[in-house]
């Protein structure tokens, strides 16, 4: 595992939006549910009539109580005092429960928009950012997007209070009213105050949840490497190292909104202070009656609670609007690789040429410069070099994983970034050195290629492959659960139902990375069998680790730092004496069946001792 950075920094792809680009941004996904908003906004209004005129009743009752009205009287105002808290209740259900549906909603949609950006990010995305950081978007980060759209909300119930209760203290009396007005601007300007330290924590919070994110989904897949070197004290520590960042970071944000409503709620304690004794001093003259001196109490305090909420509601928002931004930046971020037109890719014959291009991962990594290749319609070549040189480069740029920088790529003289991707991409398969499996079952993983193929088609392709044999080595046979990224199967067997997936698909262009691993010589016999099969008409790309697949290929080109340096037969390289049969005599030479490393040593013993290199 590599050094944790300090997982506050913001990605390469994040941008910076401003608030009313947020908030013009989210509404958007407000507009399909309007009426539905419209309805909870008069539920809001609703609800915010009776939050007032339960502390009017109350009020009446003191009233009334000073003036020694009869019980019947009072029964009849304890009748609508508790017929107000049931209408009230009644009400906030409702809007609590609407208001539940939208931004479930809201953020259902939110959650795929991110999602769908995802899927929509070519490889060279996910080899530049973790993909723990990735998932820490697409979940974290639009729930707490959801939590600031139900503050959003609230914050609609509590403005419309404050204008609510605003009109019926001046109702009451103006002098008062204005006093408390006065005082209100200290509130909302001790809650802006904290604006810009709330949104820096909060951004800095985030980066380092993803960080953990990250670090636990590396370690976790990593975790058999870790055991087999006896590494887990190491990654732990780098995961303390981390998760202490993030628990520096919580803190601090915890100190910004905890310290915020204390002291909103102190001046608006102060602020009460203030109405109380200028108010008992206006009813001690008689100016308001005690009723009246109590409602104003009363309703002060209900100023105060929705105007406080208002004010640190600001900095609260910034959670929210600092998680939109990031989600947001995740769908914005540019495709680096671009096609110039849309056309539905037609029936490929597989004719694939490679015309002056350029190619970099990176300004400092050039692979190929000026590189030129022709591969014809059903013909299969096996790539070969040292690392590096460039072999997967080529099938990635044909599977249009990446972008090159410079020259064509012609699929059947057809500009590749012409075609629609997912047509194209159909007519293309890919098998990995590693074959990944999804968790299911063996026909599952086959027929992902095809969705629709039935379990006839399924089975058929599965006993073509290796005729079959390999699945008597399976304990349900196809309906055996292949496990997390195929774990509870060898390799043989995973690259097995890898060569099916691929025939069942029956693309035009076959790109094939062998993989490195040993397999029993049983699976390898089925292997290469199955292989001559998946080749059979059509295009193939092979980057060869195989002896028997090399010397089979119609073509071997030899690659070095990006250049082809040799390329021909198996026999007409070998006869040259260049790289390849320097390659051959390497790495491939032990494949061999003829090879036997007895009679090597023996032959390099007597060439050294007549003094002659080996």
């Amino acid at each position: 595992m590599g050094f944790i950075m300090d997982g506050i920094d913001a990605e390469a792809y994040d941008r910076d939006y401003s608030d009313r680009q947020l908030v013009s941004r989210i509404a958007g996904y407000f507009k399909p549910h309007v009426g539905r908003v419209v309805f909870i906004s008069g539920l809001i209004v609703l609800n915010s009539v009776m939050d007032m005129v339960l502390p009017v009743l109350i009020a009446q009752g003191v009233d009334q109580v000073a003036a020694g009205q009869t019980a019947g009287a009072m029964n009849i105002l304890i009748f609508l005092i508790l017929g107000s808290t049931v209408v009230s209740w009644t009400f906030n259900f409702f809007r609590q429960w609407f208001t539940a549906r939208t931004v479930g909603d809201v953020v259902l949609k939110l959650r795929e928009d991110a999602f769908t950006a995802v899927m929509a990010r070519d490889m060279s995305f996910y080899d530049e950012f973790p993909s723990g950081k990735i998932v820490s978007r697409v979940t974290s980060d639009t729930q707490d997007f959801s939590n600031v759209v139900t503050l959003t909300l609230n914050l609609i119930s509590q403005v419309l209070l404050v204008v609510l209760i605003v009109g019926y203290l001046f109702s009451i009396n103006a002098r008062l009213a204005w006093l408390a007005l006065a005082i209100a601007p200290l509130v909302i300007a001790a809650a802006l105050g904290f604006r810009t330290v709330a949104r820096l924590t909060t951004q800095q919070a985030q980066r380092l949840l993803a960080t953990v994110n990250a670090t636990i989904q590396e370690t976790i897949s990593g975790i058999s490497i870790a055991k087999n070197f006896r590494q887990e004290q190491t990654i732990y520590d780098e995961f303390t190292t981390v998760n202490e960042q993030a628990y520096q970071v919580h803190v601090r944000q915890g100190f910004v909104f905890s310290a915020i409503f204390p002291l909103l709620v102190f001046i608006a304690g102060m602020g009460t202070a203030v109405i109380v004794y200028f108010g008992g001093s206006s009813a001690l003259r008689s100016e308001i009656s005690p009723g009246d001196w109590y409602l104003f109490v009363q309703a002060i305090g209900l100023f105060w609670f929705p105007l406080t909420g208002i004010a640190s509601f600001w900095s609260q928002f910034q959670l929210g609007l600092s998680s939109s931004e990031r989600v947001f930046a995740l769908i914005d971020a540019q495709a680096r690789v671009v096609q110039i037109d849309n056309q539905p890719a037609p029936p490929l014959r597989g004719r694939i040429e490679f015309r002056n291009v350029h190619f970099h991962y990176t300004s400092q990594e050039q692979v190929l410069d000026s590189f030129n290749l022709a591969i014809a319609a059903g013909e299969t070549i096996a790539l070969v070099g040292h690392t590096g040189a460039g072999k997967s480069s080529l099938g990635r740029l044909i599977a249009r994983f990446y972008e090159f920088q410079e020259g064509q790529l012609l699929i059947d003289g057809h500009d590749v970034r012409c075609f629609d991707l997912a047509s194209y991409r159909r007519q293309l398969g890919i098998v990995p050195q590693a074959p990944f499996l999804f968790t299911g079952t063996v026909a599952d993983n086959i027929r992902y290629a095809r969705p629709g193929a039935s379990e006839e088609e399924v089975r058929q392709v599965a006993e073509t492959i290796g005729q079959g044999d390999w699945l008597e080595t399976l304990p349900q046979g196809l309906e055996t659960q292949v496990g997390e990224g195929g774990r509870g199967l060898s390799m043989g067997q995973r690259q097995l139902i890898a060569l099916a997936r691929v025939l069942l698909q029956d693309p035009a262009v076959l790109i094939l990375d062998e993989a490195t691993a040993s397999v029993d010589p049983l699976a390898e016999a089925q292997i290469q069998e199955s292989l001559e099969l998946v080749l059979r008409d059509r295009t193939a790309i092979i980057i060869a680790h195989r002896l028997s697949t090399i010397k089979n290929a119609g073509r071997i080109i030899v690659l070095r730092q990006g250049e082809i340096i040799e390329e021909g037969t198996h026999q007409a390289l070998m006869a040259q004496g260049g790289h390849y049969a320097e390659l051959y005599n390497t790495y491939f030479r032990h494949q061999s069946p003829d090879y036997n490393p007895e009679i090597e040593r023996d032959i390099k013993l007597a060439l050294a001792a007549a003094g002659v290199s080996g």
